[in-house]
């Protein structure tokens, strides 16, 4: 069986705000801890039936980077959820959203 690992490292200043993320996997070609600006992480307790996450960002992630960066994370949400289990309907509702999201965050492309 393969093993593989992703680390999440994040630096903080003071106050125990991230300052600084990096991210690095054995899988990948760089070799090198990736700089980012946030991270989503959910995962799925089994025992307990729901979701643990962990939702970080810089103290510098730009607002209009945070709302691209929610819009593009919800789509592929959709697309994973289609992956995963086949349901085509809800998954139309869902992009519809997504459009709506874009205009309201006017972040969708002219």
């Amino acid at each position: 069986m393969k093993t593989a690992e992703i680390k999440v490292t994040v630096q903080l200043d003071d106050n125990n705000v991230p300052e600084n993320i990096l991210w690095e996997s054995t899988d990948s070609t760089n070799k090198e801890a990736v700089p980012v600006k946030s991270v989503m992480l959910a995962l799925w307790d089994q025992n307990y039936q729901n979701a643990l996450r962990i939702d970080l960002w810089t103290k510098d992630m730009p607002v209009d980077e945070m709302k691209i960066f929610f819009y593009q994370t919800l789509m592929t949400m959709g697309d994973s959820f289609l992956r995963a289990t086949g349901e085509t309907n809800i998954i139309e509702d869902l992009r519809d959203y997504c459009a709506h999201f874009a205009e309201k965050m006017e972040i969708a492309k002219k």
